[in-house]
């Protein structure tokens, strides 16, 4: 990737309804090869996708949580069942594997407390091999999701 892959990345994490002229425009290409750059950063894994950015609370999704969990059982096997039970809870939004004390870090948005109880009761505790699980619940964002640091390595 070159300095023009990256400003392309970079505008598009930006704001992913770009049109291809604006893109063009913005990373100072004509339209063509940039569209040629955007199919291949797409077909090499680099773009993976393109997705509006919600609001939680608009959708009255009003509490945050993240879930930190340990298992008693690190096979291969409990491990996969654990992941595949992860992805199945759709309250579960972000899900990340730990080095550490913790297995791993589940962010979950739900529209209550109660309704976080419940999926406390019926769906995480359903993951295999749980050992502990702790909640902690966010109180605010002081910042939200933000472009990758891309930039040019020497």
């Amino acid at each position: 990737m070159d300095e023009i892959d990256l400003m392309i990345v970079r505008e598009l994490e930006l704001d992913g309804r770009l049109t291809n002229q604006e893109l063009a425009d913005r990373v100072g290409l004509s339209p063509s090869p940039c569209l040629r750059r955007v199919r291949r950063l797409e077909r090499d894994g680099v773009i993976t996708g393109y997705a509006a950015n919600v609001d939680p609370r608009a959708v009255g999704l009003t509490i945050t949580a993240f879930v930190r969990i340990r298992l008693d059982s690190h096979a291969a096997e409990v491990v996969h069942q654990v992941e595949e039970r992860i992805r199945e809870i759709d309250s579960i939004v972000e899900a990340y594997l730990m080095a550490g004390d913790t297995d791993y870090l589940l962010r979950v948005v739900v529209d209550s407390f109660l309704s976080y109880e419940e999926l406390l009761r019926t769906e995480i505790r359903t993951i295999p091999s749980l050992a502990s699980i702790e909640t902690s619940f966010a109180f605010g964002m002081p910042k939200p999701r933000s472009p990758l640091p891309v930039t040019m390595r020497p």
